[in-house]
């Protein structure tokens, strides 16, 4: 029973990883500069999940791991400002290749696997208190 709390906790700590991953790119979707002042829109971010490698993952459960990734594939946005301060020579502004929409329905989605994981933990909180209570 304790090994379902480690699983749920690796859980509980990956989708808060996303979460805040989530909020930065929702934060940075209008940034068209690096930390230097250059003209470089940023990137989005990707929480990428892995089940944790282990030796024992053949007879139990497996927590997860997760790491950051940039999303380098997917090109800016770019639109017509011929009067932004980044414009290129044509007068268009490279934004992020971040859509809000699709960051907040990853929210919604982080947050219910964040409680999801929350459930379990308390389930399994139960089970260990009821199990006590008839040994002892």
């Amino acid at each position: 029973m304790f090994r379902t709390l480690d699983v749920s906790a690796s859980g509980l700590a990956a989708q808060r990883l996303r979460i805040d991953t989530i909020a930065g790119n929702i934060a940075h979707s209008h940034t068209t500069q690096n930390e230097k002042g250059e003209a470089s829109p940023f990137q989005r971010r990707l929480v990428v999940l892995e089940a944790q490698n282990n030796a024992a993952a053949q007879t139990r459960g497996v927590g997860v791991t997760a790491t950051v990734d940039v999303d380098t594939q997917t090109p800016p946005r770019k639109v017509l400002d011929p009067g932004h301060p980044h414009a290129d020579a044509q007068g268009y502004v490279s934004y992020p290749n971040v859509n809000v929409i699709t960051e907040f329905v990853n929210a919604m989605e982080a947050s219910r696997a964040y409680e999801a994981n929350v459930s379990t933990m308390q389930v399994t909180r139960d089970m260990i208190e009821t199990t006590y209570k008839l040994l002892g």
